[in-house]
């Protein structure tokens, strides 16, 4: 007697795990920073978990004004909880990210906070410093417009200073300078910074500046006279369905003196200006962002991916094997060559913006003392890592819902909704490819310090450059290398960058059409992948062999398939050395030894997916996804909330009198036919 097809699954996935070598335990620590984080981590999902106002096995079938009502009071209770349980600030922000949809009140903390903390006057902070951290106000921040996103400069919304009152009058003087995308800014925010173009009483304008605005009544919650405000309407695929998208439109609406954000920049009673120490100082807040966005992608390419690796593990489908089953969809290579890479990427971007955190707690500590020495390293990096990490993760969630065939289009399995809440991250500051031009603009200008003078002062994000000084660029630099070599995968992606960026410079006239783009990032891959170079390095001591050679492997892995995508590239510039080329007989492929090596780690990580994705440490609550259960019982799982489907609760539908009725009789009736036929 056949094994029924539930108990398969079951299994299959202890099998799977049972394969695993390493100590998932060890690594799951790691991911967390520490064995003491993950028991934070741990306790606060059990708590939420427990909690009714989390549930979220209604949420599909949730109207959007359910899903803002929703999301509003989700926020509420993750406040409450923290003065019930005594929890720290970074615990209550742990407790917003593990509410896996967005929310109005992320805004406020990743946004309007750090922006006020990074730009406001000692002065200012010490009036609305507290209040902000406390939420007695609930903030937002109003930069993109109905006509103008990235281009900062060319925001159409004014601030004039009047001296007679010092005051500042903000204006909309057109449609398209109308706030708009604002999140929070629809029905949630009572304050606000916006940026518009500071007039001074000559009448001569300064730029961009932030000024803090109130938006909202503190008594009634009703818009202040001279704003219009409102939400934006529903997004598409019903993404970030629970923020409260706005717009915002100023009739001279004024606001004193000392709300301008004047920590750098700042305009005197009498109307004169006092210039910043560094122009872009005021893009601090948008930096911040971009840092957190890079361990946010890892993580939602590790929701994404477990939920696939684990539902292809007990999936079969196909040609039967020697045990006369079908194939488990995770053996074929069309599948797990696919799969395995994104899980690559989940574990660097996990561990690079952890790094990445750590670097803007430093950028804004000098920025506290008037340093501002890292300001340009820091935009270039991040600009160039927001536009990889996002476009990748966009696309790796993509493959592992297509990866589940059928079933991954249902809402029930998760990876969808993921999709739609996470693809406007490519256009977040407009579109992406917009953004590589700052990335091109900091390498040329590196580049052409290094030519016309020879200074070799190169910064992380330019260090690639120092290439361009060897005298035959000979990538193995006279050593024989093998794709087995993560300095291989390296010093190519190095060599790569610093050739486009040449040729860049030196058509810098008549660039071609994907010219930007693919300097972009093959600049930020470098980066990266000399930060990989450096996570290998400097994996644990505490770990033992094994955990130490599958992250070895797993971050090789991530290198290979990087130098794959830039082999277009790599192939113009002639620098695949010819120790790494095929020579096999006949085969005129110079990248076939990487593609079989990228085969043969991904056969060789295989066996480790399973403990992989567990040492994310993902709870069923935090995927919600029936196709990602931990036991691999996923038929139940799925069959189980299709019964919750609303259209499930009467065996006839409404629409059977109305419509499916007289459909059948008239088409009956035409056919010629009668019931007693039929």
């Amino acid at each position: 007697m056949s094994c029924p097809t539930s108990l398969r699954n079951a299994q299959d996935m202890s099998s799977a795990r049972a394969r695993t070598t390493m100590d998932v335990a060890a690594v799951r620590s790691f991911l967390y920073t520490n064995q003491h984080e993950w028991e934070i981590h741990q306790n606060l999902v059990q708590i939420m978990e427990a909690d009714p106002v989390f549930d979220k096995s209604r949420r599909p079938f949730m109207s959007r004004s359910e899903r803002y009502v929703r999301a509003v009071a989700m926020a509420s209770r993750a406040y409450e909880l923290k003065e019930i349980h005594h929890w720290s600030d970074a615990e209550a922000a742990r407790v917003i990210k593990l509410i896996d949809e967005p929310i109005p009140m992320t805004l406020h903390a990743v946004a309007f906070e750090p922006v006020i903390n990074l730009q406001g006057s000692p002065e200012f902070l010490r009036t609305w410093g507290k209040v902000i951290a406390q939420r007695g106000i609930l903030g937002c921040y109003l930069q993109t417009e109905l006509g103008h996103g990235t281009n900062v400069a060319a925001l159409e919304t004014i601030a004039t200073y009047i001296p007679e009152n010092k005051e500042f009058e903000i204006h909309s003087p057109t449609l398209s300078s109308t706030k708009w995308w604002i999140g929070a800014l629809g029905k949630t925010a009572t304050h606000g910074v916006v940026q518009a173009k500071l007039i001074l009483p000559s009448g001569e304008d300064m730029g961009p500046h932030l000024f803090f605005i109130q938006l909202r009544s503190l008594e009634d919650h009703r818009v202040l006279p001279g704003i219009a405000i409102g939400d934006i309407g529903p997004k598409a695929m019903h993404g970030l369905a629970g923020t409260d998208n706005g717009f915002a439109r100023f009739n001279r609406v004024r606001i004193p003196r000392e709300n301008m954000l004047s920590k750098f920049a700042q305009v005197t009673e009498d109307g004169k200006y006092v210039k910043p120490p560094h122009a872009k100082l005021s893009y601090g807040g948008m930096m911040y962002i971009r840092s957190s966005m890079v361990t946010g992608a890892g993580w939602t390419i590790a929701r994404g991916i477990t939920v696939a690796i684990r539902y292809t593990t007990v999936r079969r489908q196909g040609g039967k094997g020697s045990d006369g089953l079908e194939h488990q969809v995770i053996s074929y290579p069309s599948v797990h060559v696919r799969l395995l890479p994104a899980l690559s990427r989940a574990y660097v971007y996990i561990l690079l913006g952890r790094n990445l955190t750590d670097a803007f707690s430093e950028l804004s500590s000098r920025l506290a003392s008037g340093d501002t020495s890292l300001l340009a390293e820091m935009h270039a990096t991040t600009s160039g890592l927001k536009v990889l990490v996002t476009t990748t993760a966009i696309q790796d969630l993509e493959t592992a819902r297509r990866s589940m065939g059928g079933h991954g289009f249902s809402e029930f399995a998760g990876v969808g909704r993921m999709y739609a809440d996470y693809v406007p991250s490519a256009t977040f500051e407009g579109d992406n490819f917009v953004l590589d031009q700052q990335v091109v603009r900091a390498a040329l200008k590196a580049y052409q310090k290094l030519a016309k003078s020879g200074d070799t002062t190169l910064t992380p994000s330019t260090h690639y450059l120092r290439l361009l000084l060897e005298p035959q660029l000979d990538i193995g630099g006279g050593l024989p290398l093998t794709w087995e070599d993560a300095q291989t995968s390296i010093r190519l992606l190095e060599l790569r960058a610093a050739l486009t960026v040449k040729s860049r410079a030196i058509h810098q006239d008549a660039p071609d059409a994907s010219m930007d783009q693919r300097a972009s990032k093959a600049v930020t891959e470098a980066f990266v992948a000399v930060q990989v170079g450096k996570i290998i390095q400097s994996l644990p001591k505490t770990f033992g062999p094994r955990e130490t050679e599958v992250l070895t492997k797993l971050c090789l892995l991530y290198l290979l398939t990087a130098v794959e995508g830039g082999l277009v590239d790599i192939l113009s510039f002639r620098l695949l050395p010819q120790s790494v080329v095929s020579t096999t007989s006949g085969c005129d492929d110079p990248t076939r030894t990487l593609r079989m090596a990228i085969k043969q780690l991904c056969q060789e990580i295989l066996p480790e997916a399973i403990g992989l994705t567990d040492a994310f440490g993902l709870s069923e609550w935090e995927l919600d996804s029936a196709l990602g259960v931990a036991d691999g019982r996923v038929y139940e799982a799925l069959y189980a909330r299709v019964q919750t489907e609303p259209l499930n609760a009467t065996e006839i539908t409404e629409a059977y009198t109305t419509h499916i009725k007289p459909m059948l009789t008239r088409g009956q009736k035409l056919a010629g036919s009668t019931k007693s036929k039929l």
